[in-house]
């Protein structure tokens, strides 16, 4: 019997030149003969080339992250080799002879294992024929896949040995060599003592154990055999047991395997996606609106709002905070928003039976627009027409329609509805008008300050399926020509009224302004007929980015480009230039009456 031979041993720098001298044949080796050529067939021939600078070479083409220590292990050489009894199963005591194919089979295999399992990390590698057998030595830069230097992470423990010996089999047991017994309790040699075994030609099986190796290899025989006995019992007596096992399994897990996965998958769902559900506003890397401020690191979130200091884990916990319900209020949201809609949201229609059960018990809430207070709108009409710089009439007529209005808090509501013959408010977005904090306050309200806890989405708005929009030109029941796409109900207005009032560019056609503050809530299938469509986006880069979005999904789309921050401030500017114009004309038409 004829076994594969693989030991290993750590080197630390100062033993790199030593083990290297000796396997290069630059110091005497006694027992080698000078007659016999060794082939190094990894590694280049230089004599002058020294393995250390190879190792130091390797280590130096990755950045070290932490420091190595003065004793660390540097490199590992390997003794790679077979029993004698294989190169020369005639007459296996026959000392420096080998049979050549046995020795081509033998060194294609180990020159393919080193290549497969260790790559570029093997920087020298050497076949001795000078010696009673033939056997190989390698050099292994043990450098981990992020490029550190660690061997512990390569051959640390007896499991890991164990693992390295496995993997040498695996490919000798092809060209018929063997494996010692796994586990065995037989004395370890390492690369020292068993390259004296090499070196003597003795064969592995019989010469190179002492007596009490012998026993003890015989004691491992026998205790594997036992072990395989008691095994083979065992699962015997357990392959009833388990077949009924099974069984009771497959019924709980076909009564568990819909809610079970409608579970895993609806809590595994992006949080950002979820957030913008919810109707929050990512302004600052943060999600905020309904009193809430999220901060959300991969699949965990937390509440960063004044007097909250809840977080958690998963889509279903974020959904449970922000609109305060329990596990399975949770779970009827998030199905029903995400259970048909998107090619991302496909691996939940597995669960749509069992969400709809869910459903039935615990329908979704009807959602339900703010209460307007008809004493705020005086206020709320001021701030849109003197801050804003919205025309009076066109805010009356806006408001006349239901379209804006003032809740108890004094925000203006805007009201999102479906596109359609038949429009239901199904949203509605809220900006907050009230000046009753300082001026560094007031400022972070209105541009995602930390204190805006107001401007955003009213809890239920569905924004995938509501909008902001007018129409203006043309006929009421003309279908629209072309639609203007802004970020905001603000800038819609503000764009509206730069075109049509200020600059006197009245539409012939009907024409739809639409608030869509994410291409992720743009209604495509209403707006892919609609000849003209024009991108107003603000000129920031997530804006630029917006647009393209928006042009991948409809080909006609052509950007109108802002110069100002947006087309409110631009209307803003227009409305006070166009004031100090006429201003200057009524003064030089009074000094002309004088």
């Amino acid at each position: 019997m004829a076994y594969a031979i693989a030991r290993l041993k750590k080197l630390k720098r100062s033993k790199i030149a030593g083990s290297a001298s000796h396997t290069s044949r630059e110091r005497e080796t006694p027992n080698a003969d000078p007659n016999q050529e060794n082939i190094r067939f990894i590694g280049s021939n230089n004599p002058e080339e020294r393995l250390e600078d190879l190792v130091l070479a390797k280590i130096a083409e990755y950045e070290q992250k932490r420091k190595i220590r003065t004793d660390g292990v540097y490199c590992v050489e390997f003794l790679l080799s077979a029993s004698p009894s294989y190169f020369r199963p005639d007459c296996p005591t026959r000392a420096g002879y080998y049979e050549p194919q046995k020795l081509d089979d033998w060194l294609e295999a180990t020159h393919q294992w080193l290549v497969d399992e260790y790559g570029e990390r093997i920087v020298r590698a050497e076949l001795h024929l000078d010696e009673t057998t033939p056997h190989i030595h390698a050099y292994f830069v043990p450098l981990d896949d992020q490029g550190q230097l660690r061997c512990n992470h390569f051959f640390d423990g007896r499991q890991k040995i164990h693992s390295f010996q496995d993997s040498y089999y695996d490919t000798m047991r092809l060209i018929g060599l063997e494996r010692g017994i796994k586990g065995s309790r037989a004395q370890h040699q390492d690369i020292k003592d068993f390259y004296s075994i090499v070196e003597s030609g003795r064969d592995l099986e019989v010469s190179d154990l002492n007596p009490e190796q012998l026993k003890a290899k015989a004691a491992d025989r026998d205790r594997a055999m036992r072990r395989f006995e008691e095994i083979e019992a065992t699962a015997k007596a357990l392959s009833v047991e388990n077949e009924l096992l099974q069984k009771r399994i497959q019924q709980l897990e076909q009564q568990n395997q819909l809610w079970r996965q409608q579970t895993e998958q609806l809590r595994d769902l992006a949080l950002e996606d979820v957030a913008w559900e919810l109707g929050l506003d990512h302004e600052q890397d943060r999600w905020r609106g309904q009193n809430h401020i999220i901060n959300i690191n991969q699949s965990k979130f937390s509440d960063l709002a004044p007097g909250s200091l809840l977080g958690g884990d998963g889509a279903i916990d974020l959904v449970m905070h922000v609109n305060e319900c329990n596990l399975r209020q949770a779970i009827s949201w998030l199905s029903e928003r995400f259970g048909e809609a998107g090619a991302e949201r496909a691996a939940l229609a597995q669960a749509r039976k069992q969400a709809t059960e869910i459903i039935k018990r615990e329908p979704p809430p009807k959602f339900t627009l703010p209460v307007e207070d008809k004493s705020k709108w005086t206020a709320v009409h001021n701030y849109l027409t003197q801050k804003r710089g919205i025309p009076e009439n066109f805010v009356e007529v806006l408001h006349n329609r239901g379209l804006v209005y003032a809740d108890d808090q004094q925000n203006t509501v805007f009201v999102m509805r479906n596109l359609g013959s038949l429009p239901q408010a199904l949203g509605a977005f809220l900006l907050p008008t009230r000046r009753e904090v300082g001026a560094a306050a007031w400022a972070d309200l209105n541009f995602g300050g930390e204190n805006n806890t107001f401007k955003g989405y009213e809890k239920g708005s569905k924004r995938r399926e509501s909008w902001f929009y007018f129409h203006l030109g043309g006929q009421p029941t003309d279908s629209p020509e072309k639609v203007v796409l802004c970020k905001s109900p603000i800038d819609a207005i503000s764009f509206a009224m730069l075109e049509y009032q200020v600059r006197g560019d009245v539409p012939s056609n009907r024409t739809l302004f639409l608030a869509v503050d994410d291409p992720k809530s743009l209604p495509v299938e209403q707006l892919q007929h609609i000849p003209t469509v024009q991108v107003a986006f603000a000129p920031d880069e997530s804006d630029n980015a917006a647009a393209w979005a928006v042009a991948g999904v409809l080909p006609q789309a052509r950007r109108n480009k802002c110069s100002s921050r947006d087309w409110n401030e631009e209307l803003v500017n227009f409305s006070r230039q166009l004031q100090q114009h006429h201003s200057q004309q009524r003064d030089e038409n009074r000094g002309m009456e004088l």
